[in-house]
């Protein structure tokens, strides 16, 4: 049976209406059809060998983490043992949050949270609508066999110090800084990643 790894994607919160429908109505709209490392480059990578499941989070452009836990919690019963959970940017707090607080039922094999935001000091956003971690997040790595957290030192919305801020609560997490991953990891390939999800099942 393929190992499952299920997939939070990112998503943005705001203070209040008027800030949301400031950046409805200001964001920069693209039709080009980006590749992006998170759904062409994973299917093609590891569609064959994996399970990827997708949840589409609710209200993702004015997320709430209340809504997103309710919605998460729908995946669990379909989940097998030894799955990998992958949080990207706000998916990335979202699990760390959920992982501190919540004993699963079903055993993790592995959880990355990539370019996930620790605080409210992220560049130009504010992160608020319930996405705040409590202070004890040990749960996380009794929840989960690997977890390793990945940041990029050019990225432009989560600075790199939030990297020290989650060592200094998960002593036993692997840490990854890269030079450059194209600012918030904007890039369509991410072959590191791929390794090492492919080294977590050869170790299971």
């Amino acid at each position: 049976m393929k190992t499952q790894i299920l997939m939070i994607h990112g998503g943005m919160t705001f203070k209040n209406e008027k800030d949301y429908l400031h950046f409805l109505k200001n964001r920069k709209i693209s039709i080009e059809n980006k590749k992006r490392w998170a759904t062409d480059y994973m299917d093609a990578e590891l569609g064959k060998s994996f399970e990827i499941i997708r949840p589409r989070m609710p209200l993702q452009d004015n997320a709430k983490y209340r809504d997103w836990k309710i919605f998460f919690e729908r995946y669990i019963p379909f989940l097998r043992n030894n799955a990998i959970l992958i949080g990207g940017s706000l998916g990335g707090i979202f699990l760390a949050k959920y992982l501190s607080e919540n004993k699963l039922p079903k055993k993790v094999l592995s959880t990355y949270l990539v370019c996930a935001p620790f605080d409210n000091t992220c560049i130009g956003e504010d992160l608020v609508n319930g996405f705040k971690l409590e202070s004890d997040l040990s749960l996380i790595e009794k929840n989960t066999k690997n977890l390793t957290l990945l940041f990029s030192k050019d990225d432009d919305c989560v600075p790199v110090n939030h990297a020290e801020k989650y060592r200094a609560k998960l002593p036993n997490a692997k840490i990854v800084i890269y030079k450059s991953k194209n600012g918030h990891f904007n890039i369509s390939k991410f072959p590191e990643i791929i390794k090492m999800i492919k080294g977590d099942t050869k170790k299971k």
